[in-house]
């Protein structure tokens, strides 16, 4: 069997995504790869087609139970054999399952990082034909990344222990250039491919909305998308999951909850609702979601705004797995980056003091992340140029680009700040600054004597919102910097002192930007409803979630090419030819059905 062979077989597909092909035909050669790849990309399937291939076993190491419950799930309905690993499974079903594993009985065996160096996984993994290794969430082994996982340290130590090295394989979505290196380095890849297809999900549409009401800003956000349709809303801490959960109950919305205070029952409970679309909305903490390979989630709004941009994109990129048009929406108020500040600097465990060193780092990528939520530049263009890629000015997908826009030369204004930090030889952040050139009568700036400052008053005539903004995108674009260590200073630039100078001219746009529309709207009645009733009546035959049987996207084309026959169906992607032994001629007789009836 070849690899495109295998890739219609198992998955349904007649085509490679973009980097796909290229670490795959790596990996089955026998080289390291290391891939960054957005969240939706379709990272799995670069170790999962040489796993066919390849024989033997491949060793996947995953973070999280739901990851690898997920993967297990979907590659078993494929023809797939495969197993996972961790603390989820009885001390007879993990002997078991290793038992099989030693015996060749499984293609891809998941585990914990935590398992790795244990003696009986150890004993197994010394004796077992492991050809390949994967590293899924690979930014996990950085202590400069988003999610470090201590055990992830263990890997490269594990690998040492191995009678002969596999090939390895190491996959994250969300890596600046510093985690890339950390992964390359602490993981001990041997000259490995690099491989990074772009962090642009097209079919994304971004928003940041600054709302005087969240709670009524999120339920016009939900009622925008059908009510059959799955989302995500990311609240920053416990307490705010469980009020906007119970409001969004009262309200009448299909909705559960998820967060590392409950119980492990109830959370696995909750969990099982949403992937199997017993719950609509799923409201969660960041514990929830890393690895859930959910495809049909429509929509992901960010209650409050997280700590960096790595966690919001990881996250963002929930939505629209499938490839199908996704919104991804983020609430932000002022309060949000107290909140977040807070957490940074009260993280420490067993209240010990936390590294200085980290937390500057930390409380910098924070201020990066307060940009995003307040720049009027283009929201895909800002995440882009976050992970070092090149972006035109506008996308025209996203509520900046979409927004009514007057570009205005703003030099003057700028120079007035500008001037201001440097009078005050850099002494005070953001609000002083601001206070300052608007002229506040405060007793801080008495004391500091930023009363007698020469810029004084020189922006009377604005407002305290107007003047935080033209600080927030001088910062944006690179002629002010925050010094992160103690309190936030902002500092010049070299951009901007050419502005001091007359050199550069700053220009800024302006946003009149509308709400979109509500659309509250029900599928029902709709062939693409029909076949989603079909799908869900076979998942919950066999306990599977419902895009693990086709995906939303599969569907829909399905609905709109309706095939008459087996070939027909086989040409729709994302059926293979186990799906379609299966399941082909109960879709093909619900189309027929339902064209009798129309």
């Amino acid at each position: 069997m070849d690899k495109l062979t295998a890739l219609k077989t198992y998955f349904g597909y007649d085509s490679f995504r973009e980097g796909q092909e290229e670490l795959i035909d790596a990996l089955c050669a026998g080289r390291d790869v290391f891939g960054v790849m957005p969240t939706g990309a379709g990272k799995s399937l670069c170790y999962q087609i040489p796993a066919v291939l390849l024989g033997g076993i491949t060793l996947v190491v995953s973070p999280l139970i739901s990851l690898m419950k997920d993967q297990v799930g979907a590659l078993n309905q494929a023809g797939i054999r495969a197993c996972y690993l961790n603390s989820s499974l009885s001390y007879r079903q993990y002997r078991l399952a290793l038992q099989y594993a030693a015996e060749g009985k499984y293609r891809i065996a998941y585990v914990a990082p935590e398992r790795l160096l244990t003696p009986e996984f150890l004993a197994f993994a010394q004796s077992a034909d492991i050809r390949l290794l994967c590293v899924d969430e690979a930014h996990c082994v950085s202590q400069w990344g988003h999610d470090f996982r201590p055990a992830y340290l263990d890997i490269a130590r594990f690998v040492e222990l191995l009678p002969k090295r596999p090939t390895m394989a190491a996959f994250t979505a969300t890596a600046t250039r510093a985690v890339r290196k950390d992964i390359l380095k602490l993981l001990g890849l041997t000259q490995p491919m690099l491989k990074t297809t772009g962090f642009d999900r097209k079919n994304l549409h971004f928003s940041v909305i600054t709302p005087p009401d969240k709670y009524r800003a999120l339920k016009r956000q939900i009622d925008r998308h059908a009510e059959e349709d799955s989302g995500i809303v990311y609240c920053l801490t416990r307490k705010a999951v469980e009020e906007v959960c119970e409001q969004l109950v009262a309200d009448g919305y299909s909705a559960t909850r998820y967060h590392a205070g409950l119980e492990d029952t109830e959370r696995g409970q909750n969990q099982d609702d949403f992937r199997f679309d017993r719950k609509k909305i799923m409201v969660a903490t960041n514990a929830f979601g890393m690895g859930i390979d959910k495809s049909n989630v429509r929509y992901v709004i960010h209650y409050h705004m997280p700590k960096n941009m790595e966690s919001y994109y990881q996250e963002a990129g929930r939505a629209g797995r499938d490839g199908l048009p996704s919104d991804c929406v983020l609430l932000f108020a002022e309060r949000d980056v107290a909140i977040g500040r807070f957490i940074i600097e009260h993280a420490g465990e067993d209240g010990e003091p936390r590294d200085p060193e980290r937390v500057a780092q930390e409380i910098d990528l924070l201020m990066k992340m307060e940009s995003y939520c307040k720049t009027t530049d283009c929201l895909r263009a800002y995440i882009l140029r976050y992970f070092g890629e090149d972006a035109p000015e506008e996308c025209g997908a996203c509520s900046n680009c979409e927004g009514d826009f007057v570009v205005a030369d703003v030099t003057d204004r700028a120079e007035k700040i500008l001037g201001c930090v440097t009078t005050c030889r850099e002494r005070f952040g953001a609000g002083v600054i601001a206070d300052t050139v608007r002229g506040s009568s405060s007793q801080k700036l008495k004391l500091n004597r930023m009363d007698k400052n020469p810029y004084y008053a020189a922006l009377c005539t604005e407002t305290d919102e107007q003047i935080h903004a033209l600080i927030d995108h001088l910062c944006v674009r690179g002629y002010l910097t925050r010094d992160t260590e103690g309190l936030p200073v902002l500092r010049l630039t070299a951009r901007g002192t050419d502005v001091l100078n007359g050199i550069e001219r700053v220009t800024m746009r302006t946003e009149k930007m509308p709400e979109r529309p509500i659309a509250r709207k029900s599928l029902r009645g709709t062939l693409f409803e029909t076949l989603r009733v079909l799908r869900l009546e076979l998942a919950k035959r066999e306990f599977v979630p419902p895009y693990a049987v086709f995906s939303d996207n599969t569907l829909q084309q399905m609905s709109e090419k309706r095939p008459h026959d087996e070939d027909e169906l086989l040409a729709i992607s994302g059926v293979g030819q186990t799906k379609l032994k299966k399941y082909g001629k109960l879709f093909l007789d619900a189309i027929r059905n339902f064209e009798d009836e129309i």
